[in-house]
């Protein structure tokens, strides 16, 4: 029973990726409503009106909405407030403590034994503190100096503190635009143009000197075209505008494995979400998970159904379905279960440690207006950002591979990977393609990886496949190096499979893109050759320092860096950097791995069926060497 037990808790271990480290992540103040964002069946609550009554602008963008939504939302903080005011005359200040922010306010409290200030009675009041990061949305981490705010509203709780309701005078967002936002926009402006330019300054160096080595200049032009003119056309990109009156029907499909931690979450931003409810429902297919994820679908579920009430205002019994699978298939078939039992035109998937925008699925189906449009993916956003140096690498990583790279394909509509966070199928499509699909063989080996990739195959051989940034979903990475590190090797087996594929085809696309592609296919095969080559040949056989080589590199780590100062104004921008570096250093490394290893079936980080073999196989053989090892050590007791 014991070694049972040792047994569940190691297989619970190794499906979590040994996270020892606690995410840090911000925590939005829940509202009053567990679902306060669909509207009911009665059509008395809209997000045009959060308290319950008709909108008169029946025209209101939706971009407004929710940019006031976003200004709006509070996140429950611990900061120390210095508070500066006039009051009889008199400049006085005192400190407090801030329960709540949001872009527009600040909700401060002070202890019963403290003396009541009456901010609604003082005049030219500023506040003083400190945005700590993680405790708001990326970028709004800051040091705030005076900004002036009014009391709105005070408050005594019985035996409790005192309670001042604080409105900023200018958001937040103004205030670090005036304060500090202009700042980092300008010198990434200027560090932009330089990098650009020297980039091209040494690719014209190297048409120079072309004649005395071909290919390596060859390879470095190619190159650096082909990451300029992913941020030439990244910046082109524009989403697709919200048509209020376009609502197809949506089945959001959450595939679960051991996700106990966050299934909740992420099933309550599915449910939760600005559109039709009779036109949206989700499902949770459980993939014979070993740890209490189950339980805790059943109990989110039953939590749902009660909020319902009597009254049945938003339908969750027709609207909120689970399946458990009896064993363990993997991603791909616990997808499939999903696309079979929806009912509804489009499909959403979603990562079951991924939580959306209350808007997401919203703007996710816009573009498919398109009657050619076969599947879109949405923005990908990291909501541990702010837990370790590894979470703010990865951090500047997706911001830049889906507001630049993937924005870059989606404005030809050629976007080569549909991401698995967030992304949106035409049904029909997906049921086509669904045997081939959960039956794909690569080279005589069964392709239990790299679904999104796969799938996206299936449907951009024919049909246009694009990008929505207005369609946001917060993802949980990886927070320790192992489980980062398997991940990475997972992604570059499944691309490398992949991509090999849709070279058959990628030539029929839009000449920009197919040349694009092939371009990119190029430079990362290659890349580890190259590197061998600059940093260990060139030295050691015609000793020569790799200077120039060396400084292309730093110029691509720094355009990532400043291209995330510049749209995002974040204070993480540095890391770009580092996450360069470490590629360099490290991760370029596992291609060359990938490369003879890409018919490898075990995920990694998760206990698929190939998992579980695996770790059978390696029991095995470390039971026979035990085994092997006892019968020495009788044999040598007998001779003894």
């Amino acid at each position: 029973m014991a070694n049972e037990e040792k047994a569940q808790k190691a297989s619970k271990k190794n499906a979590s990726g040994m996270n020892r480290e606690e995410d840090i992540l911000f925590r939005p103040k829940p509202d009053r409503r567990l679902l306060s964002y669909a509207p009911d069946s009665s059509g008395t609550r809209t997000n045009h009106d959060r308290r319950g009554q008709g909108s008169s602008e029946a025209d209101e963008s939706y971009v407004k909405l929710q940019q006031d939504d976003k200004n709006g939302q509070r996140y429950l903080v611990d900061y120390e407030v210095i508070v500066t005011f006039l009051a009889g005359g008199k400049k006085q200040s005192c400190k407090m403590h801030g329960a709540d922010i949001s872009t527009t306010g600040i909700l401060l409290t002070l202890p019963p034994s403290a003396k009541d200030a009456h901010l609604q009675e003082a005049s030219d009041i500023r506040l003083t503190f400190e945005i700590t990061p993680g405790s708001m949305p990326e970028g709004y981490e800051m040091k705030v100096k005076k900004i002036p705010a009014k009391c709105v509203r005070e408050a005594v709780r019985e035996d409790g503190p005192h309670l001042y309701g604080m409105q900023f005078e200018s958001t937040l967002a103004e205030y670090s635009n005036t304060h500090r936002r202009n700042y980092m926009l300008a010198v990434a402006s200027f560090f932009l143009a330089v990098i650009v330019f020297v980039i091209v300054l040494m690719r014209a160096e190297s048409v120079i000197y072309f004649k005395f080595n071909r290919w390596l200049y060859l390879y470095s032009i190619i190159a650096a075209t082909f990451l300029l003119t992913r941020y030439l056309f990244g910046s082109f990109y524009r989403s697709t505008k919200i048509d209020p009156d376009y609502t197809p029907g949506v089945t959001v499909i959450i595939p679960c494995f051991n996700e106990e931690k966050w299934i909740q979450h992420t099933i309550l931003g599915c449910i939760n979400q600005d559109y039709p409810i009779d036109k949206l429902e989700v499902i949770v297919v459980d993939d014979c998970s070993n740890d209490h994820s189950v339980e805790k679908i059943q109990e989110m579920v039953e939590k749902l159904r009660q909020s319902d009430g009597d009254r049945s205002m938003y339908h969750i019994e027709d609207r909120l379905h689970y399946f458990v699978q009896p064993v363990n298939k993997g991603k791909r078939e616990a997808m499939a279960v999903g696309a079979h039992m929806a009912k509804h035109e489009l499909l959403v998937f979603v990562d079951s440690d991924s939580f959306l925008d209350p808007y997401a699925v919203r703007n996710i189906v816009q573009p498919f207006k398109d009657k050619k449009m076969g599947g879109v993916s949405g923005r990908t956003d990291v909501a541990n950002t702010y837990t370790n140096a590894l979470t703010k690498m990865q951090a500047v990583r997706y911001y830049i591979a889906f507001r630049i790279m993937k924005a870059a394909e989606g404005y030809f509509d050629a976007v080569t990977c549909l991401s698995g966070p967030l992304s949106c199928y035409r049904k029909d499509l997906v049921l086509k393609y669904c045997d081939d699909w959960l039956n794909q063989k690569f080279l005589g080996q069964r392709a239990t990886f790299g679904d999104d990739r796969s799938m996206t195959n299936f449907i951009l051989r024919h049909h246009r496949t694009t990008y929505q940034d207005t369609a946001v979903c917060m993802t949980i990475v990886p927070n320790n190096y192992k489980m980062f590190l398997r991940q990475q090797m997972r992604w570059k087996r499944s691309w490398l499979r992949e991509s090999i594929i849709a070279a058959r085809y990628m030539w029929k696309k839009e000449p920009f893109m197919s040349l694009n592609f092939y371009m990119g296919l190029l430079v990362s095969i290659a890349a580890p050759i190259i590197v061998l080559y600059n940093l260990i040949y060139i030295p050691i056989m015609h000793r020569v320092f790799p200077l120039a080589f060396l400084v292309g590199m730093l110029m691509m780590a720094l355009l990532m860096s400043m291209a995330q100062l510049f749209l995002r104004r974040s204070t993480t921008w540095i890391f770009g950097v580092w996450f360069c570096l470490y590629y360099e250093a490290v991760l370029l490394w596992q291609m060359p791995v990938a490369w003879f290893t890409f018919w490898k079936s075990t995920w990694g980080t998760r206990l698929t069926p190939a998992d579980l073999a695996e770790l059978a196989k390696k029991k095995k053989k470390k039971e026979q060497k035990k085994e092997q090892k006892e019968e020495k050590e009788e044999k040598k007791g007998d001779r003894t």
